[in-house]
């Protein structure tokens, strides 16, 4: 799942997949994006949106990430959250926020995907 409201150019899109694709091979998770407002509480949707993964949702990472609202949420699955604690899900949030509030979306996206990763891979 990669969802985007926000326009991004095709070689940024291009990007983006191509960084969860990279997490996803390096980490074993499933990694998902949703780029855009909230329709509701902003938890209460994230969530909602990680259990549309289905059976995926387990071994899931879902990032959301709502620009209007400077708002930003990482949700795991039962099996991710035994490799990704919510301390680290927080330590690449702000890392992605540092980079949002600079103006480099893409570049925060892709460097939170492989933070995300490269901690969930030395729980393996």
């Amino acid at each position: 799942m990669t969802t985007v409201s926000v326009p991004l150019t095709p070689t940024q899109a291009h990007d983006v997949r191509q960084a969860l694709h990279a997490a996803e091979l390096r980490s074993g998770l499933r990694f998902a994006l949703y780029l855009g407002p909230a329709v509701g509480p902003r938890r209460h949707f994230s969530e909602r949106l990680h259990a549309a993964l289905g059976e995926e949702g387990d071994a899931a990472v879902l990032v959301f990430v709502d620009l209007r609202d400077r708002a930003l949420e990482v949700v795991t699955g039962p099996s991710a959250r035994l490799r990704l604690t919510d301390a680290q899900c927080r330590v690449a949030a702000v890392s992605m926020a540092a980079a949002f509030g600079g103006g480099n979306l893409v570049g925060g996206l892709v460097a939170g995907m492989w933070l995300l990763s490269d901690l969930a891979s030395r729980r393996r």
